[in-house]
């Protein structure tokens, strides 16, 4: 601006003081953030935000990345609106679901936790980085789109109603002409309408409109859940394969098998760590109280479960009065390995039963 010059006081110059105090409303007020924070659809009019292979969650980088500033820089919010974000969203992963999660977006990272967050939480951010351009964009197309959203509809309904109070006053004054004596009464007959609009209809209305925006909110966010549960049941059926069992380390296939454990009823499911191949690594309890053992072995698939093993595993697994004794493998068993397993009533969990487990069967051993 020249030395010299005033600032614009025209349409233009109004609207972007207007603007500026709408935005630093919304970034100093929660509860105006909160208030629309199931707009996220404008964070797509600014520019594409990177999300992860399940189409639902972006990570600390994606954010950043969308922001164009640094990862340190989220964290800073994070850190101080941490409440907030989390009831928009934000989660931060960690042991079995942090390993899920790795797995059906192929995130290869071996950190130990891991920030996620919805496009609620993502636009949340939007209202909280002051430092971004893209941040602010996003508020100026939030706080145009909301004004459309929501002055439109009362403004019309609230004209329409002065109109017709108006038109009706006028109405039956020309029908009952009044007294010069009577035009204070009338003025003050107006008054008090024009009031009750005021106090009780307009917020009324702003009530009913909010609750609706509520209501439409609880609509939206329950037809996110359907989604991420019909994309994490497709990642799954398509993870049906051994490929995904196969990338594991020991680790997390016993991890994998407690799960698929649990999914099948067993409650408590404990990890032991097992002790040098020779130990159970898991020990379960069936819905009717039987106890069982596991033994995992993350092997190649041209490995294979010998005799010996077999062996083994079944003297352990009396040892720790195994109701059921399971010996879970990603490769085959040898001939005399099955053959002894069935013996001695041991299930030998092989790759192909284990291809059928991990897709969704029930395992006799767990069956009344």
């Amino acid at each position: 601006m020249p030395i010299g010059s005033r600032p614009s006081h025209g349409p233009h110059g109004q609207e972007e003081t207007d603007h500026m105090l709408d935005e630093m409303a919304l970034l100093e007020s929660s509860s105006l953030r909160a208030s629309v924070a199931e707009r996220d659809e404008v964070l797509d009019r600014v520019k594409e935000l990177a999300l992860s292979p399940d189409g639902l969650h972006a990570t600390t980088k994606n954010v950043a990345a969308y922001f164009e500033v640094s990862e340190n820089a989220i964290w800073a919010v994070i850190h101080d609106h941490r409440s907030e974000l989390d009831a928009n969203g934000y989660r931060v992963l960690s042991g079995e679901e942090l390993t899920y999660f790795k797995q059906v977006c192929g995130i290869r990272s071996r950190s130990r936790s891991l920030g996620i967050f919805s496009r609620r939480a993502v636009l949340n951010i939007a209202m909280l980085l002051r430092d971004s351009i893209v941040a602010r964009q996003v508020r100026m197309y939030l706080l145009d789109s909301e004004r459309s959203h929501s002055a439109e509809p009362v403004d019309n309904l609230i004209h329409r109603l002065k109109e017709w109070i108006d038109t009706r006053i006028t109405d039956a004054l020309a029908r009952h002409p009044v007294a010069p004596a009577d035009a204070d009464a009338v003025r003050i007959a107006e008054d008090i309408v024009r009031t009750t609009i005021g106090t009780a209809v307009v917020p009324a209305l702003n009530t009913a409109i909010r609750n609706d925006g509520e209501q439409r909110a609880r609509i939206e966010a329950l037809e996110d859940e359907v989604t991420r549960l019909k994309r994490i049941l497709r990642e799954s059926e398509a993870a049906g394969s051994m490929g995904a069992l196969d990338a594991m380390n020991s680790s997390q296939f016993e991890q994998h098998v407690a799960w698929l454990c649990r999914r099948d009823g067993c409650d408590p499911v404990m990890m032991t760590g097992g002790h040098g191949g020779t130990g159970a690594d898991i020990v379960a309890y069936t819905p009717d109280g039987r106890r069982v053992v596991v033994q995992c072995r993350a092997r190649t698939p041209a490995a294979t479960i010998t005799k010996g093993d077999v062996q083994r595993f079944i003297g352990m697994a009396k040892l720790d009065h195994a109701d059921i004794a399971l010996l879970v493998a990603t490769c085959p068993f040898t001939r005399d390995a099955l053959l002894l397993a069935g013996r001695h009533d041991m299930t030998a969990v092989h790759r192909g039963l284990l291809e059928a487990w991990h897709g969704g069967a029930k395992l006799q051993a767990f069956r009344n």
